[in-house]
């Protein structure tokens, strides 16, 4: 009997068999859970389908996490099939590659906003449309770097994303957690 039998969840983000999201999926899966999987686009789905294949999954869906209503659709086909969920990895994070090579200073508005988007607010996101599939508890699990809590080189406003994401952590958790939903 593993730790996560009978658990149902949902992993965004695994880009490839080298992602960190993969290996989370990987001992999820190990320990007993169900999982669904998203894609961003047609060359990602070629790349995780038959990664989330190999681990016996029937649920693939795309999703572009800078979507609102694609988010909410993720959510609606897991009620559909399943009801109920238990879990949601968020590893997903995105800086344009000028943001990140160029000093800090120099990254642009329309680029701060996108990576603020996808690698935070997407949690948040994603909470708000999971949360009515948790409804016996559950737990949200983001993933963050050091960045976040320190000047990295080449980080630059990934880092600042990343503080952000670990801030909503805390304002999620701190609402969620009366519910039975932890978020870490």
């Amino acid at each position: 009997m593993g730790l996560m039998d009978g658990k149902r969840g949902v992993i965004f983000g695994v880009a490839n068999d080298k992602s960190i999201a993969w290996g989370v999926a990987q001992q999820l899966k190990e320990a007993g859970a169900e999982l669904a999987f998203t894609y961003l686009n047609e060359s990602l789905e070629k790349r995780v389908r038959p990664l989330a294949e190999s681990l016996d999954s029937k649920i693939i869906l795309p999703c572009d996490v800078g979507s609102d209503d694609e988010i909410q659709s993720v959510f609606d086909e897991l009620k559909k099939d399943w009801g109920t969920i238990d879990f949601v990895v968020h590893a997903v994070a995105f800086a344009n590659r000028e943001d990140l090579k160029n000093p800090f200073s120099q990254t642009s508005r329309e680029g701060f906003a996108l990576a603020m988007d996808i690698s935070a607010y997407s949690l948040v996101a994603m909470t708000r449309s999971a949360l009515p599939l948790m409804s016996e508890g559950g737990s949200i699990v983001t993933m963050s770097y050091l960045g976040a809590v320190m000047a990295v080189p080449g980080y630059n406003v990934m880092g600042v994303a990343k503080a952000a994401l670990e801030s909503s952590v805390r304002y999620l958790s701190a609402e969620l957690g009366e519910q039975g939903v932890r978020v870490n």
